[in-house]
């Protein structure tokens, strides 16, 4: 099992019994016994992956080898060709962008890269990136909009990088910037949460007319560890604070803040990437069949009742018991 998470010992214990059945003699008895196990741990799998907790899935959305932007764009599109820069400061590599095509259809996508090795990962500024990446997507999805392109948004982030010298650069007017064209861009977009969805580092390329959901990533206004160090002084009690913050897909669903999950291979989309991007492509191809022959105004005005939306409640009535 590749790099095991603390609730899968169970199943790295049975999946290691078995590899040492396995070279053993190849004799009758052995392989009732490798079945045997196959099939308890085929049960075991289901059963642990059916019941995560907030923080097992939240352990799944960050873990190192799950698929990201440019391993998606190799396994979805055809003809990319990677744009740079802002043409204002420089060019940051926790943003990923440029021109594709999908099933024959010429497409804008933009992307959070976090890196793989630790030269990639300081490289790409572990996924976080600076004003300069923001505007750099700006750029991009304004081009998507003057050619009539839609737009794919893959989200995979801890949040916009806090440095001193992004908010010199001006980060919360990037990621403002960002929110009010995007409300406005005549074009379809799709975000998809592909791992971490974190704050304003995600949403300021994630204000799609959909918005998606791998099964196993997640989607909050600050992360759990941040979340526990402000209400309980300990970012320990981190497990706690992502069951309280509804961060998974299930519960943002069930909230209406993403419309749509895309199932992952059984453990992950770490597990099989080629599982996971077929599952995206499905999923993809579904939203732009719906989306494209959508008149710009009705997009438009889509998207902007789809965010008003957010975050309504209704008063009820509580009686109050006699003094």
């Amino acid at each position: 099992m590749p790099d095991a998470l603390d609730f899968e010992e169970p199943l790295l214990e049975l999946e290691n019994r078995i590899a040492a059945l396995q070279a053993e003699d190849d004799s009758p008895r052995v392989r009732e016994e490798i079945a045997k196990l196959e099939e308890r741990l085929h049960r075991q799998r289901q059963k642990t992956y059916a019941s995560l907790t907030a923080w097992q899935r939240t352990q799944l959305a960050r873990h190192p080898k799950r698929p990201h932007t440019r391993d998606f764009l190799r396994l979805l599109f055809e003809d990319f060709v990677e744009l740079h820069g802002d043409r204002l400061y420089g060019d940051d590599a926790a943003i990923v962008g440029g021109l594709a095509r999908f099933e024959g259809q010429g497409i804008v996508v933009i992307g959070h890269q976090k890196g793989r090795d630790t030269r990639e990962k300081i490289a790409r500024n572990f996924g976080m990136p600076h004003p300069e990446g923001y505007r750099k997507a700006l750029r991009l999805m304004q081009l998507a909009e003057k050619f009539g392109k839609p737009i794919l948004a893959l989200i995979d982030t801890p949040g916009a990088y806090p440095g001193i010298g992004a908010e010199e650069r001006g980060q919360a007017e990037a990621i403002a910037r960002n929110l009010r064209a995007m409300a406005a861009l005549r074009t379809p977009i799709v975000a998809i949460v592909t791992g971490e969805g974190g704050s304003g580092g995600a949403l300021a390329i994630g204000m799609g007319n959909r918005v998606l959901m791998l099964e196993y990533a997640i989607y909050s206004v600050i992360s759990p560890e941040g979340c526990a160090a402000i209400l309980w002084g300990d970012a320990a009690k981190a497990p706690e604070a992502a069951a309280a913050m509804r961060i998974t897909a299930p519960d943002l669903l069930r909230l209406g803040v993403i419309d749509a999950i895309v199932p992952e291979p059984l453990g992950g989309a770490h597990r099989d990437w080629d599982a996971s991007a077929a599952a995206v492509r499905a999923a993809l191809r579904d939203q732009l069949a719906d989306l494209t022959p959508k008149s710009s105004e009705a997009l438009v005005a889509e998207r902007y009742e789809k965010f008003r939306r957010l975050g309504a409640f209704e008063e009820t009535a509580v009686e109050r018991g006699g003094a």
